[in-house]
């Protein structure tokens, strides 16, 4: 990783409340479908590449830039890093996408791309992120492999 900052004083972000379980949650009868709520908590601990904060904290995941449709299984999500001239940007949304790949059943397609209009690259960084090959690609390299899953590791 590089040893200089580049985002040195990143401004924090009050974390959201946890989601209140009713009785249907708990009823194991009851069929419950995705919703935005779950997915942002299967992203929010992941942890920033640069900080030992979450992406939650930096303000990069926002429960209200999560779409799911669970009729056609896709779940988008879009993420805003927290400078425009971010490095860090996919690396941030392959982490994002192994999470909910590693944890969502297969029939869902996940789509991560960074908020419109916060990044001076989102186009390359959105091109980077939707092509299959080169994000297994990159998930075949070791080191990039050991970063991503320091990443998705949760905070204990």
């Amino acid at each position: 990783m590089n040893s200089t900052l580049e985002n040195i004083n990143p401004r924090l972000y009050r974390k959201a409340d946890e989601r209140e379980v009713t009785a249907n949650d708990e009823d194991e009868d009851i069929v419950d479908e995705f919703d935005a709520r779950e997915i942002f908590d299967l992203i929010r601990n992941i942890n920033d590449p640069e900080h030992p904060l979450t992406l939650e904290e930096l303000n990069v995941v926002e429960q209200s830039l999560i779409e799911i449709d669970n009729k056609a299984n896709t779940v988008r999500v879009m993420f805003t890093p927290t400078i425009p001239h971010c490095s860090m940007a996919t690396l941030i949304g392959l982490s994002i996408r192994v999470q909910l790949l590693r944890v969502l059943p297969s029939r869902f397609k996940v789509n991560v791309e960074i908020t419109p209009g916060t990044h001076m690259s989102e186009t390359a960084v959105n091109k980077q992120l939707a092509d299959k090959e080169r994000i297994a690609a990159a998930l075949e390299n070791s080191h990039l492999l050991e970063v991503v899953n320091q990443c998705v590791r949760m905070k204990s």
